[in-house]
């Protein structure tokens, strides 16, 4: 669905600006991440993304920010099913998913966390080297020529990167 709103959007733009070309930097890609702690980085490196991007110094600054949902301090339009959410990551209630969001944000500003880290935009899957295992089986046929990584307590699953000088020399 993502990729028809993308796909049509750009579409829409391009006829109206009369110019050719994404859109979007790429192409929607979609990852598949484990619930847990895989799930929590993933919703910190999220709510990073304008700190990342310089427009504000901590994501409660930018209103349009999923940090505002979790935090309760958006009401209307709502997205995110805060119950659930709190359940997958293993939290006992609402209040402490705000007070865990607020510490996780708290020390990735503090840490590492505005670095850009590509397993959350390139990978296929990012989990436990069982869960990403089993999405590569999940993939059938289009999982077969993925390479599955290790490191930083994460198994990630990516398309291998070959050079076409192999192919046609350097």
């Amino acid at each position: 669905m993502i990729q028809l709103v993308a796909g049509r959007t750009a579409q829409e733009y391009n006829t109206r600006k009369k110019r050719k070309g994404a859109f979007w930097e790429d192409r929607y890609h979609a990852t598949a991440i484990e619930a847990g702690s895989h799930l929590q980085r993933c919703l910190t490196y999220i709510d990073l993304n304008m700190v990342r991007a310089g427009a504000v110094s901590h994501p409660e600054e930018w209103r349009h920010s999923g940090y505002h949902e979790i935090q309760g301090s958006r009401r209307r339009n709502t997205i995110i099913d805060l119950k659930a959410l709190a359940e997958v990551l293993e939290l006992g209630s609402m209040e402490a998913l705000r007070t865990a969001d607020q510490e996780w944000n708290a020390e990735a500003l503090n840490d590492e966390g505005r670095r850009r880290e590509e397993v959350w935009s390139q990978c296929l899957a990012v989990g436990s080297a069982e869960f990403v295992r089993q999405t590569q089986l999940g993939l059938g046929p289009l999982g077969r020529y993925r390479e599955r990584l290790e490191g930083d307590g994460m198994s990630v699953l990516r398309e291998v990167e070959e050079s076409y000088e192999a192919v046609f020399g350097g």
